[in-house]
């Protein structure tokens, strides 16, 4: 496996742990306000083997408690399954981001108990879902069928939509909350322009209208919270 990106250690990526932060390149989706441009497009230039990220983990252990998968999209990866397997052997947990594309592989991680925490971003109501992810069209059966998966199963989860001005409204997100019900874990966070996006143009809401959003998220997940606000 050819890794695009690695962070050596995070607290923040994964929720109550110590970790670091494998990169992988790549992505089905072309959201305009990616702050991964290089990653997604796979223009990044940074690579890393897969020896070297198990060596630097047989060396932490004790130190680390955990390793996030994130992207780009991790799931396109074919031998992501089995590199995972080698993280869970040396005893770490493992966090997963994804767009939610993916069930079948989803289902067996979930399945063989090999991600610990999943992240599933939900980019906006069904009806602007294509226009967020960037596309003229898609299939949402995968995104619904991700969503069932987490919300019916037993792995710990959240969902999360990262805010932006020109593409999410109140209504948006009242909408798209009701397509999660159930969840325990909701997230909305404002949009940051990281200098690296696949479009320009875009901004974020001021702090009033993200809170009004937060009541709209609340009416379907009472737990929904503002993150980075």
């Amino acid at each position: 496996m050819i890794i695009n990106g690695f962070q050596k250690m995070t607290l923040l990526d994964f929720p109550g742990k110590v970790a670091c932060t494998v990169f992988l390149g790549g992505c089905n989706f072309r959201c305009p306000f990616c702050h991964n441009a290089g990653l997604v497009l796979g223009s990044n230039p940074e690579s890393y083997t897969e020896e070297e990220i198990l060596s630097y983990l047989e060396k932490r252990k004790g130190l680390l408690d955990g390793v996030c998968f994130t992207g780009g999209e991790p799931t396109l990866r074919g031998d992501l399954l089995p590199f995972i397997e080698k993280v869970k052997a040396l005893g770490f947990a493992v966090k997963l981001d994804t767009n939610g594309t993916n069930p079948a592989l989803l289902k067996e991680l979930l399945d063989r108990e090999l991600v610990d925490y999943v992240a599933m971003d939900i980019k906006n109501s069904f009806e602007k879902y294509p226009v967020s992810c960037g596309l003229d069209s898609m299939e949402l059966d995968p995104i619904k069928e991700s969503i069932a998966l987490l919300i019916g199963g037993s792995t710990d989860f959240e969902f999360r939509t990262t805010i932006v001005k020109e593409l999410h409204t109140v209504e948006d997100i009242e909408a798209l909350t009701g397509e999660i019900k159930g969840a325990k874990k909701y997230f909305l966070q404002s949009f940051v322009d990281s200098g690296d996006l696949l479009a320009q143009g875009y901004s974020a809401h001021d702090t009033e209208v993200l809170k009004e959003m937060l009541s709209a998220a609340q009416k379907n997940i009472p737990e929904a919270a503002l993150r980075g606000v």
